[in-house]
């Protein structure tokens, strides 16, 4: 419907204003901070909405067709048809003459051209839009009211599209309405509109918030990922996930960040009175990777996840120090504890080990006296007991170190003989063993030199027999040449003699 049209063209202009913030806005923020960046390619849907309010356009078209005395919606859909039909973002149904297809940034969608001549003539006369305004109701008064600085814009009809609702007075002061503006068509109203909304768009900051429908029948915990997925790609979500992990969506002043994460500076560093010097050198100590953070002229430019972690570096500065407070201030209340506790400890160790001490003092007596008898009577048992060993032992030794020492010389004695005999045989195998290696190499040497010199015999006959076959080579390549000589003298005579014919 004519309706629904207004609304997608209103939805293709906030697209391209979302675009233009989104991305062009964003990527223009990293060239101006000096920043390395590799642009990234989004779709702009210009193309579609020079279709709709370009000159001759579909809304141009259509003010035509309204002004022209006996024009239909058929005539206005064959003008498109011949007007368009070149155009990427335009088509014609194969089924229908009365109908048209829009290539919009959400997907395509057909429009009936019934009755959009009707609605686009507006005609409505204006004693009945004053008796509206002038209702005592506040609705109706507000809905007819005069204001053309506000227009609502609804869902685009076509697959993958998502509702986005905005309402945005101009901050420009309301016009007064004279008798030529209801005059207008509907179409141009709304074009005039727009315009405003979008320049009062472009003179604030704003923020988008984007509706997904989990499934299209409505029903409760029952999510469709593949609508879901349409819609976030009809609104530009996945472009815009795209450059957000490509680029560095978190960004701080070099003031700001040193104001916040100055706990985690060393206090060496702060003695420095530059602070991107600063800001730089407790970057480069937290964050090992250098992909992860760039340094703009005013600002320092995060990957995401980043700040994150800074937050969690700073938060567990935080916690260290709180940390120590809570132990200097648990510590001191227990060492006062301890004081009281081990003062009457100690009064009470005090009087338990005095008396202990005089009741082993007692024992101790007693223990030392039993302790001089036993040691004198078994002093004389152990000395008796270890002059008969020391005697038996003393016999023993000398039998043994005889026996031992005549078996050492035996032995000494066959070592020597053995000794003698091995360097006799082991002089008499290494004399053989020489000769034999000696006679080898010469057999080895000698036909080494008759395979070198049947090689060079070799190399010599095939020099030989190259030469001659050069030789006779050079003997056809001169009769050759002779030939031809002879042949190109043959046709230089032909070709004077056909010369001079053609010219008599």
């Amino acid at each position: 419907s004519f309706e629904q049209f207004c609304i997608n063209y209103a939805n293709e202009k906030l697209q391209q204003q979302f675009n233009s913030h989104v991305f062009k806005l964003e990527q223009e923020e990293y060239m101006k901070e000096q920043i390395p960046w590799t642009l990234i390619d989004f779709y702009d849907n210009q193309p579609c909405i020079d279709l709709i309010e370009a000159k001759l356009g579909i809304l141009d078209l259509l003010d035509e067709e309204c002004k022209v005395p006996k024009g239909t919606d058929q005539n206005w859909a064959q003008k498109l048809y011949d007007r368009h039909s070149g155009s990427q973002h335009f088509q014609k149904p194969r089924m229908s003459n009365t109908a048209f297809i829009v290539v919009h940034f959400a997907d395509k969608v057909e429009y009936l051209s019934d009755g959009f001549l009707e609605k686009n003539r507006d005609t409505v006369y204006e004693e009945q839009i004053n008796i509206l305004k002038a209702s005592k109701f506040p609705l109706v008064a507000d809905l007819f009211h005069d204001d053309k600085d506000s227009i609502p814009a609804a869902t685009t009809s076509g697959k993958g599209s998502s509702s986005s609702k905005i309402n945005i007075r101009s901050a420009r002061p309301p016009l007064k309405a004279s008798n030529k503006e209801h005059k207008k068509t509907v179409g141009h109203q709304f074009r005039t509109s727009l315009h405003l909304l979008m320049e009062t768009l472009n003179a604030t900051t704003p923020h988008y918030v984007r509706c997904i429908k989990p499934n299209d029948e409505k029903l409760p915990f029952h999510f469709d990922p593949k609508r879901a997925v349409q819609q976030l790609r009809a609104c530009g979500v996945l472009e815009t996930i795209r450059i957000s992990a490509a680029g560095y969506p978190s960004r701080w002043a070099y003031h700001d960040f040193f104001n916040r994460y100055r706990v985690l500076v060393k206090k060496r560093e702060l003695a420095n009175t530059d602070k991107k010097a600063i800001c730089r050198s407790v970057l480069e100590n937290l964050i090992k990777d250098p992909d992860k953070f760039q340094f703009g002229r005013t600002k320092i430019f995060f990957r995401a996840g980043q700040v994150a972690y800074l937050e969690k570096l700073r938060a567990d500065k935080f916690r260290a120090a709180t940390i120590m407070i809570q132990k200097t201030v648990r510590g001191w209340l227990q060492k006062v504890k301890y004081r009281r506790l081990k003062a009457a400890t100690l009064t009470l160790q005090r009087f338990c080990r005095g008396h202990l001490a005089r009741r082993l003092a007692e024992q101790l007596r007693r223990t030392r006296a039993a302790i001089v008898f036993q040691k004198q009577y078994r002093m004389r048992r152990t000395r008796l007991a270890y002059q008969r060993a020391r005697r038996a032992a003393v016999i023993i030794q000398a039998f043994t170190r005889g026996m031992l020492v005549r078996r050492s010389y035996r032995q000494v004695l066959m070592e020597h003989k053995a000794t003698v005999l091995q360097k006799h045989v082991r002089g008499w195998m290494a004399r053989r063993r020489l000769r034999r290696l000696r006679g080898a190499a010469i057999v080895i040497q000698c036909a080494f030199r008759m395979l070198k010199a049947k090689q060079e015999l070799k190399a010599l006959k095939i020099e030989a027999r190259s030469a001659e076959h050069l030789k006779r080579l050079n003997v056809g390549m001169e009769n050759k040449v002779v030939q031809l000589q002879r042949k190109i003298d043959d046709q230089n005579k032909e070709f004077r003699t056909l010369s001079e014919q053609l010219s008599v």
